[in-house]
């Protein structure tokens, strides 16, 4: 919110571009409700995070990665045939919500394994097995990676872009941590 209320002007938005999105919230809303699988939200939940704890959490590999990237969209499809979210849509649902909020997560899960796969070094939470010194330490590529990355989404099932914002040092030097 304070980036927005700081950017100032970000144009009008049409009624169009209103009409588009509530159609497109209305028809996730039915979909969701007309599976009647024999899967509940919850299954699907916590099976997400199991695979982003094995694959993608703080010590991952190339090979664990490209395992999840195999997982995540078979995961996805899988929801989106077999969850069973009951109640109905014109009332307060909460299973209808986390279904919504399990689908984004479904999402947001292959992005995080994308980008994990992608940044091949390990710096802060990015502990890659590969990328580690003879002692055991994580091992930086500031050549390669220092920039901010931002992954604009290219929908579903497609490659999302990634955009780099370069980081620049002026007054302090990245270096190698240790937690010797």
């Amino acid at each position: 919110g304070d980036y927005i209320a700081r950017t100032g002007d970000l144009g009008e938005v049409g009624e169009t571009a209103i009409s588009e999105a509530e159609q497109r919230v209305r028809g996730q809303v039915e979909k969701l409700l007309s599976i009647d699988g024999d899967r509940s939200v919850d299954s699907f939940h916590r099976e997400l995070g199991h695979i982003m704890w094995e694959y993608c959490g703080m010590e991952r590999t190339e090979e664990g990665l490209r395992k999840a990237l195999e997982l995540i969209p078979a995961l996805r499809e899988e929801f989106w045939t077999r969850v069973k979210v009951t109640g109905k849509g014109e009332e307060l649902n909460q299973q209808l919500e986390k279904a919504g909020r399990v689908a984004d997560f479904l999402e947001l899960g292959e992005l995080m394994v994308i980008d994990a796969l992608h940044r091949a070094e390990s710096c802060g939470g990015h502990f890659r097995a590969e990328s580690q010194d003879e002692d055991g330490e994580a091992k930086r590529d500031d050549d390669n990676f220092a920039y901010a990355a931002a992954w604009e989404w290219g929908g579903t099932g497609d490659q999302p872009i990634l955009h780099k914002e370069a980081l620049e040092f002026e007054y302090v030097k990245p270096s190698q941590r240790s937690y010797k």
